[in-house]
């Protein structure tokens, strides 16, 4: 992995040139720890696993800025970057450069994650028990396969654009990488490379995770695994498969908050959000933030008291139907309407949620036909529709489901997984129609990615 390389020659010149001072300058850098001292017993494992969970607490992944890109970058209109930051324009622009700072940040610190949970996964033998092994292994390669479905389905084609074995993915990187010898300059693994070890490591950490874990805590549970899996079943179209995952991740002490901006720590009644927000019981995995851990970067572009960047559209609140509890949520002051979903300060970033599994069990029962997995696809849409105050349908088509989803999800980084595989044209700013399949919707590698490893092929287009 190449983000370690810059600090590692660095120490290395530091230590070179301290040869000839004074040898109470010559300590071990305490950035750079050797694996040996670093792992010694199984409170360094499990402390390692912290680690991971506060590399996914990055500014530059779920602590905002992977959602924030993805839902530009496929936006049709229901939104509008009006801030001065060069990275969301190209992307709402669909003309993301190799230099894009922002995105290059992202693969570093995805890469980072991955390295992390590598670590720990390659010192299982040093936790204590049989029993701590088996949760920490499925936590690891739960953050791993997480981070991993993101970079496959952001940096590479979608699953049904052309052919999975053939279109490049991301380098599959499954060992720690320890020192400049380790990283081996490798080539990008097929798209169908990349899922197929998703898929492997998910189901046994599923399994791992079986007494392990649970709702509503910081750590991945079997709950969180299966609703992972759930999201990449229904990204390939093995519909039978999803909708089976997405009822694993229904648990039975999960329940729908009463009002839709619970989840938000919005109240309604003096339209302001708490500073802080923690999970709830509707929570399946979030992303911890705090005044001393994490950062919102989805508060700071969205929220009308901070940078107030996007602005939400007409074409966008003409979704909802009237008498819509979720409609509460789009705030309108001076004629520019904002979403109040990130209003808190320090609001948990809601990752995975149960109103998400109902609605992919509900399309991907609709999709499969046959006897569905679970309630039928109309219950589990009127169980969104009831939580939002609207009266509840007779009968259900995919286009009513899809509906729900993208008012139910809106702006929480699904829009452009859910546009590739519905196949949706979407618009850029200046109007002109976009294909789901354009090279203009793939984040490129970054520049400095490709010079430093010859290995790696560029996207097209870029």
């Amino acid at each position: 992995m190449k983000k370690i390389l810059p600090g590692l020659l660095t120490a290395v010149l530091l230590l070179g040139g301290l040869e000839s001072c004074n040898n109470n300058l010559n300590v071990q850098p305490t950035s750079s720890i050797d694996s040996a001292t670093a792992f010694s017993n199984s409170s360094d494992v499990q402390a390692a696993l912290v680690g991971c969970y506060a590399g996914l607490q990055s500014t530059n992944l779920y602590g905002g800025y992977l959602q924030f890109l993805t839902d530009l970058i496929a936006d049709n209109g229901d939104e509008a970057f009006v801030g001065t930051f060069s990275q969301p324009q190209e992307a709402q622009r669909k003309a993301l450069l190799i230099t894009n700072s922002q995105v290059s940040a992202t693969w570093l610190s995805a890469y980072d994650v991955i390295n992390r949970a590598n670590n720990v996964l390659a010192n299982l033998g040093k936790l204590d028990t049989p029993a701590q092994q088996a949760a920490v292994e499925g936590e690891a390669k739960f953050i791993r396969s997480l981070v991993y479905f993101d970079l496959v389905r952001t940096f590479g084609k979608a699953w049904n654009d052309g052919t999975p074995p053939a279109n490049p993915g991301v380098p599959l990187v499954l060992t720690p990488t320890a020192s400049v010898a380790d990283a081996v300059p490798l080539p990008r693994n097929t798209v169908a490379e990349v899922y197929a070890q998703l898929i492997t490591d998910l189901t046994a950490a599923e399994a791992k995770l079986t007494t392990s874990g649970g709702l509503n805590t910081f750590s991945a549970s079997r709950y969180a695994c299966a609703g992972l899996l759930a999201r990449i079943y229904l990204q390939q179209g093995s519909y039978a498969a999803a909708a089976a995952a997405a009822s694993r991740a229904i648990s039975t002490t999960a329940r729908l908050n009463a009002y839709y901006g619970d989840n938000f720590g919005y109240n309604l009644a003096t339209n302001s959000a708490s500073q802080l927000v923690g999970n709830t019981a509707e929570d399946i995995f979030a992303i911890q933030i705090s005044a001393q851990s994490g950062s919102n970067q989805l508060n700071t572009f969205y929220s009308r008291t901070r940078r107030a960047d996007v602005n939400i559209n007409a074409q966008f609140l003409g979704l909802f139907e009237t008498g819509d509890s979720r409609r509460t949520l789009y705030f309108t002051t001076a004629g520019v309407t904002y979403t109040t979903k990130y209003d808190a300060l320090y609001g948990n970033i809601k990752l995975m949620r149960l109103d998400e599994m109902l609605l992919t069990r509900a399309e991907a029962n609709f999709r499969a036909g046959g006897t569905p997995t679970g309630p039928t696809p109309v219950a589990d849409v009127n169980t969104i529709r009831a939580r939002a105050g609207l009266p509840a349908l007779t009968a259900v088509t995919l286009a009513a489901i899809l509906k729900e989803r993208r008012i139910e999800l809106a702006f929480e980084g699904f829009r452009l997984a859910d546009l590739k595989r519905n196949t949706e044209t979407t618009i850029d700013p200046t109007g002109a129609a976009v294909a789901w399949n354009s090279p203009r919707l793939v984040f490129p590698i970054p520049l400095r990615e490709i010079n430093a490893n010859s290995n790696l092929v560029q996207n097209a287009g870029y």
